[in-house]
């Protein structure tokens, strides 16, 4: 059976821009007057939690406050994470992120090949498009066939809400579409809609257990959208699948 579709995360999938999402979270804290700050190896931990909101939740949650206290706090998260935002989206615009190796070429043979590509991602629309516009241009958005964010599902990753809302949207059977993912809710979440998956982790998610991945790189640099298809379609169902990291 043949591909018609690449199906794509966003955060540490198309660029690696986590350590920008906890700078702007603590942007954010000493904008609003808290005294927290998210050093690398927190926010790793709490990378755990999909989606920005929820993970300032689940912080809030875990702090050694009051219920009353912890009430209060929650109420701020939706302008806290709005602010997040805005610093995230000031620091794409002016360049400060850039698609990992590999990406852009792998965009482009994607296209020339024929394929359809879409985006299902926690994120924001907002921070997508900033995203996509600031590393690949006034085309960035218009590439995506179908671009699917985490404010437009009930569930976020590893629920597989977003990748099934993706693959509706393009009308493409999941036997015949490839998800390209980073972590592991983000395998778990394409596994459960059952897309065939491959891996590319980073700082922020290397040593997870990949089990179930069709194959996990990397990145992307050294990988040709035909040899990727020609592995994806001569593999087993995806949760048959031994999941091979090279480099390790």
């Amino acid at each position: 059976m043949s591909i018609e579709a690449l199906v794509f995360d966003v955060d540490g999938t198309l660029a690696d821009t986590e350590e920008v999402h906890r700078m702007a979270f603590n942007l954010a804290f000493e904008e609003f007057g808290l005294a927290w700050h998210w050093e690398q190896a927190e926010y790793r931990s709490l990378l755990a939690v999909t989606g920005g909101k929820e993970r300032l939740g689940s912080y809030i949650d875990a702090l050694p406050s009051s219920a009353a206290e912890k009430r209060r706090l929650h109420e701020r998260v939706p302008e806290l994470h709005a602010a997040k935002t805005r610093h995230y989206t000031d620091i794409a615009r002016c360049g400060g992120i850039g698609l990992r190796a590999g990406v852009a070429r792998f965009l482009g043979e994607a296209r020339s090949a024929g394929l359809r590509l879409a985006i299902a991602s926690t994120t924001t629309a907002i921070n997508i498009d900033a995203l996509l516009q600031a590393t690949l241009g006034a085309e960035g958005l218009s590439m995506f066939d179908v671009i699917a964010c985490g404010d437009q599902v009930r569930a976020k990753k590893p629920a597989s809400d977003i990748y099934l809302l993706a693959l509706d949207t393009l009308g493409v059977a999941p036997e015949r579409a490839i998800a390209i993912e980073d972590s592991v809710n983000g395998l778990h979440s394409a596994l459960g809609a059952g897309l065939w998956t491959l891996v590319t982790p980073t700082f922020w998610t290397e040593g997870g257990d990949f089990s179930g991945a069709g194959l996990v790189l990397p990145g992307l640099g050294d990988l040709g959208v035909e040899e990727l298809t020609r592995i994806a379609t001569a593999a087993p169902p995806p949760n048959a699948v031994q999941a091979l990291y090279l480099g390790q």
